[in-house]
């Protein structure tokens, strides 16, 4: 069976195109949607130019129950059965994770536990891991829950830190790695959950 997946992302969509490209016919899972909580996402551009749907759930001054019921209806609508974030900023509602349970990933450019939680994306994750003095960073693919960075972690590689680093340099670096992480991690979660098995870490 192969998985109906919709990607959410937030911004340049860079791990979004990552995932287009490793995709094939015969696969586990297909991206069918975009969805981006931003009508200026790069994303979009290339869910358009890869003839993939798009959408736009706005957040800002909203419940998060009626952003829900919204990311739902549209969910239900194209028959969604995992949802993959890709760079994706905002809280996932409640009532979507409760409707996608051990269904949802996410890929988050620190070795988690460390350096996750609210607050932490980007180059906010990286100054921090340059400004705590740790030997290295990497990149993590977990399940998501109702709290930032807390899932069971499903795949972590790991990137040194260099000497003399800023934090664009070593953003680079992770992101080199995020590219060819995530598209393995998917696999690995679709082959399982397609087969009726749990999807537990990667070897």
């Amino acid at each position: 069976m192969t998985l109906r997946a919709a990607v959410f992302a937030s911004g340049g969509g860079t791990n979004f195109q990552a995932l287009l490209d490793h995709q094939r016919p015969e696969g586990s899972w297909e991206i069918v949607l975009l969805l981006s909580d931003r009508t200026s996402a790069g994303a979009l551009e290339r869910a358009k130019e890869a003839g993939v749907a798009t959408t736009v759930v706005t957040t800002k001054g909203r419940p998060l129950s009626d952003v829900g019921a919204e990311m739902r209806g549209l969910l239900e609508g194209h028959a969604i059965d995992v949802i993959l974030l890709a760079g994706y900023l905002k809280l996932v509602p409640p009532d979507v994770i409760a409707a996608y349970p051990r269904r949802i990933l996410n890929i988050h450019p620190a070795l988690l536990p460390a350096f996750g939680g609210k607050g932490m994306y980007g180059i906010h994750v990286h100054r921090a891991v340059i400004d705590a003095g740790v030997p290295e960073s990497g990149a993590t693919v977990h399940l998501v829950d109702e709290e930032y960075d807390r899932g069971r972690v499903l795949a972590q590689r790991r990137v040194p830190v260099h000497a003399g680093d800023t934090p664009e340099a070593l953003a680079a670096r992770v992101l080199e790695v995020e590219h060819v992480l995530y598209p393995e991690a998917v696999d690995h979660f679709c082959d399982a959950l397609s087969a009726g098995r749990d999807p537990g870490p990667m070897t």
